[in-house]
């Protein structure tokens, strides 16, 4: 598999990347290693993962999913020189005390979290080091409307590139980057990065599959102008996407196992509304008429599309790794992309 510029950075990243944040929950350590491996033997480079993996999050698992990565890599001498490592610092809480108090997100929390997973990785410097969710208010995570009135904001943007600015100088961190952004946000961050000398972010990590595209009303075009890759993270709409639930939904005890399954808080989440999994049943009919799975379709569609730098699959098993990197070879057709766009037209973005 090629690689690609990430951004305006020198990171050659392959366009798949693995997210992590499976393991330490749903996927033991030794699965977790295993599946590093494959992936390596593949051909892919990136591994993404965060400080709160693994998801759903919990304080006594919270960091588990560096630790194995970090035992992955002392296990694998000269692994680390073959891949790109990314990793994020929390935002504010979120209902999270374990990981910080408060609501803020002040250069001293940016600067103890990067420290702290370093040494679970047993890394010397985090090759892409991303701000998991902005500090300000925004419309995320389910919320569609942005609220003045909700505004809590205690660390400036400035302040927050100059924490990032000084774990690259130290040499700790190489490239830095966004995710759960907006416009505004990859924006402001590029403006006050050029006007103070400060690092410029190089890609945002953002939801991005068929029944989760506001991406594409605007984002795109800033991303785009600016040269900010994006890491679509969900491709697979957290399983719905997969044809999984189709038959039995997701509350239903002969639903299969699978994160929107197994828990409770994630089927009051966006992924959990009826609404994504009607929409997700109309994309998994098309691909059947196209003589595709589900999983090929969604895939491609993130694949396939100028908008995606990296797009970052999740697993629990090999068979679903194997699956997920056999999809890179589908070609979908204009007809077919067409169709897509009609469904979106009719049932819009659900799972925003």
């Amino acid at each position: 598999m090629n690689t690609i510029s990430l951004g305006t950075s020198d990171l050659r990243v392959t366009p798949i990347c693995l997210g992590t944040m499976t393991f330490g929950e749903q996927v033991d350590e030794p699965t977790s290693h295993a599946i590093m491996d494959r992936a390596i033997e593949r051909g892919i480079n990136f591994l993404d993962t965060a400080e709160m993996y693994p998801v759903p999050p919990s304080a006594p698992t919270c960091g588990a999913t560096e630790t194995f990565i970090g035992h992955w890599l002392k296990a694998r001498p000269g692994m680390r020189q073959k891949i790109v490592l990314a990793s994020k610092v929390a935002g504010p809480s979120r209902g999270m005390p374990w990981i910080r108090e408060g609501q803020g997100m002040t250069p001293a929390d940016i600067e103890a979290s990067c420290h702290a997973s370093l040494k679970r990785l047993q890394t010397d410097v985090i090759d892409l080091y991303q701000i998991h969710w902005p500090e300000r208010h925004v419309p995320a995570f389910g919320n569609l409307y942005y609220d003045p009135a909700q505004e809590k904001s205690e660390t400036p943007i400035r302040a927050q590139l100059e924490a990032l600015a000084g774990l690259v100088k130290a040499g700790k961190v190489r490239h830095i980057g966004l995710s759960n952004e907006t416009p505004y946000g990859v924006h402001e961050f590029v403006r006050l990065a050029e006007q103070h000398g400060l690092p410029r972010i190089v890609s945002t990590q953002n939801p991005y599959c068929l029944i989760s595209r506001t991406y594409d009303n605007a984002l795109d075009e800033t991303c785009h102008r600016l040269n900010v890759g994006l890491l679509a993270y969900s491709p697979l709409g957290f399983g719905l996407l997969t044809g999984k639930y189709d038959a039995s939904g997701i509350h239903s005890p002969e639903a299969p196992r699978g994160r929107m399954a197994l828990y409770e808080r994630m089927k009051s989440q966006r992924w959990g509304r009826e609404s994504s999994l009607a929409a997700a049943r109309r994309y998994n009919d098309l691909a059947r008429a196209h003589g595709l799975t589900p999983t090929q379709l969604a895939l491609a569609f993130c694949y396939r599309s100028w908008r995606v730098a990296s797009t970052i699959i999740g697993v629990t098993t090999l068979a679903q790794l194997d699956e997920d990197l056999d999809a890179w070879n589908v070609q979908l057709s204009d007809e077919l992309l067409a169709a897509c766009d009609a469904i979106r037209l009719e049932m819009r973005d659900p799972a925003n």
